[in-house]
């Protein structure tokens, strides 16, 4: 069995043990410490921390990107793929002390397949239903990872249904990538009764309690899927909070849930949805926004005081809205993003 040893959190003071064979993130995970974090694979660096007290730390495989040699030798590490062999004090740089100590704990369960479509020529609507257990905790936004049959390997996907007491269903937008570790496996061989097997849930991306706060949704792909958990669980709850919602694609082709979005505006009377087009062709019938989503937020939302900013999808397309939104007032601490990673990446593990 392996040695475990203290982890401690400044300057938030939370203490936990961590087994050797164990990320330290993944064990936050199972004791309800919610740890900023994003991919999981040392790929966002959005669970980049410092090393106070103590050296003895291995790194899994992770992406010089997200955490540079020099940064390394600092004292930096990754907390989604360091496993402590000593005692630690470790600071945590990017925390949200209102959700530290709110995490669910971690659950496996068995999905059967329920319906896998196409929405988009390159996206799928996955429906699973939930074998055992029967049923799932997680906060609307969050994801869970998916086990690839016969493989260790798992991948990330956000549902897009808020949790119901009553339905045992999971919705998932997942986006076709060729040679996708999942996706192509979904596109190929996913059948209706098939099971697969989830664990989870991870993320931070939940709707934080703050009733007179604006928000601003920027998403693209099939970063869709968290927004649109949200934005249910919004219209279930009855949370009318002043929102809009930018949803970027290239064409017209790659627009999903038009119909439903724009229907949650007769719900939700202060919520709009925004959808832009960045390449529409010629003989599109098109008469909305075009241009870069982040160029649609600068002409449509020039000022973002006080906003809570929720942003979601491709990595550059979050890395030119993390760069926009401070600009127009939202404050740092008030933006909350996934960025999702492929397996395409360059540096994927």
């Amino acid at each position: 069995m392996a040695d475990k040893h203290v982890v401690r959190f400044e300057p938030v003071g939370v203490e936990i043990e961590v087994s050797e064979d164990q990320t330290i993130l993944r064990a936050a995970a199972e004791q309800g410490i919610m740890l900023m974090h994003g991919c999981k694979e040392g790929q966002c660096a959005s669970c980049k921390s410092f090393i106070l007290d103590g050296d003895d730390v291995e790194l899994d495989r992770y992406s010089t990107f997200a955490l540079p040699e020099f940064e390394k030798d600092e004292g930096y590490t990754l907390l989604c793929r360091a496993h402590a062999y000593e005692d630690l004090t470790i600071e945590l740089l990017n925390y949200d002390e209102e959700m530290i100590h709110s995490g669910l704990p971690l659950q496996r369960a068995v999905v059967e397949v329920e319906s896998n479509e196409n929405v988009t020529h390159d996206m799928r609507h996955l429906v699973v239903r939930l074998v055992e257990p029967k049923t799932f905790r997680y906060f609307p936004g969050q994801y869970v990872d998916f086990t690839i049959p016969g493989t260790d390997w798992t991948r990330s996907f956000s549902m897009a249904n808020p949790p119901s007491t009553d339905s045992d269903r999971l919705e998932f937008i997942i986006r076709v990538y060729p040679d996708g570790l999942f996706s192509e496996y979904l596109d190929t061989e996913v059948s209706v009764g098939d099971r697969l097997e989830i664990n989870g849930p991870f993320g931070m991306f939940t709707l934080r309690d703050a009733p007179n706060k604006p928000l601003v949704f920027v998403g693209g792909g099939a970063g869709m899927a968290p927004v649109l958990c949200l934005l249910r669980s919004m219209a279930e709850r009855g949370i009318d909070r002043p929102a809009t919602y930018f949803y970027g694609a290239r064409r017209r082709r790659d627009l999903c849930f038009e119909k439903e979005l724009t229907a949650l505006e007769g719900v939700l009377p202060s919520f709009r949805f925004v959808p832009a087009l960045s390449e529409p062709a010629d003989d599109e019938d098109w008469d909305g926004e075009t241009g870069l989503i982040t160029d649609v937020v600068r002409s449509r939302a020039a000022d973002l005081q006080g906003a809570d900013a929720y942003v979601c999808g491709p990595p550059p397309m979050v890395e030119a809205a993390l760069e926009l939104l401070p600009e127009l007032g939202v404050a740092d601490k008030r933006i909350f993003y996934d960025k999702f990673t492929t397996t395409g990446d360059p540096e994927g593990p």
